[in-house]
């Protein structure tokens, strides 16, 4: 389990969500069997759900891994999106490319090699969502280049942000993780802090933050 919630509660949301078929289910058989990390199923509906509401055109993904979800959101838009991933593992790369052409979504998907801080540095053009889920310590360093590409109503969601619990417990911190987690830290009072911008940090799966920017129409005074 997590360490987010307690695990009878997690069990049992994780119960109401019904399995996948098909092109996910290969791709989770195969992250389980090769033991790589893929969004977690909580996760994994939260993130459809967002993308049914916002139908998002163009999308910039943080940390590709084996192609799921990028190939999760293709689906939820039912191929409509123009989807852009960043890796920097080459294995990754490979494995999510050969995912990507088997199921013919080559010409939706695109896969960046490199790391994330310096691709995004050299990216330009504007996303309707951003999907942060790499580089756990560096998520406050990614912050000022995501802002820059999203669109003005547009939605930046980030995995992860709670660590294990790790982040807002210090009982849980493991000696090794503690950068990550001061940095996490960092990201989560960022986002909060920032009077230009509205979070909302849910408690599932391993925590997810939502950020958008607060409308101009809703800061004016009466």
């Amino acid at each position: 389990m997590s360490g987010i919630t307690y695990d009878y509660m997690e069990q049992y949301l994780r119960e109401l969500i019904p399995n996948n078929t098909g092109i996910l289910k290969e791709l989770e058989n195969f992250a389980l069997e090769h033991k790589v990390p893929i969004v977690q199923k909580e996760t994994a509906k939260f993130l459809e759900l967002m993308i049914t509401m916002n139908r998002p055109k163009k999308i910039l993904e943080l940390g590709t891994a084996i192609g799921y979800s990028a190939i999760l959101m293709n689906q939820v838009l039912g191929g409509v999106s123009e989807i852009t991933t960043i890796e920097r593992d080459e294995k990754m790369i490979e494995l999510a490319k050969a995912n990507i052409e088997k199921y013919g979504l080559q010409d939706k998907i695109t896969v960046l090699q490199g790391d994330c801080l310096e691709v995004l540095e050299n990216l330009e053009g504007q996303y309707d969502m951003i999907f942060m889920d790499a580089g756990k310590g560096h998520y406050n360093h990614f912050l000022p280049h995501c802002l820059r590409l999203l669109k003005k109503e547009g939605a930046l969601i980030a995995d992860n942000v709670l660590f294990r619990g790790m982040v807002a417990s210090k009982e849980l911190v493991k000696r090794r993780k503690i950068t990550i987690v001061k940095r996490m830290k960092s990201y989560l009072e960022l986002v909060s802090s920032n009077e230009d911008l509205i979070t909302s940090v849910i408690p599932m799966g391993d925590g997810i933050s939502v950020t958008v920017r607060k409308s101009a129409d809703n800061c004016k005074e009466d």
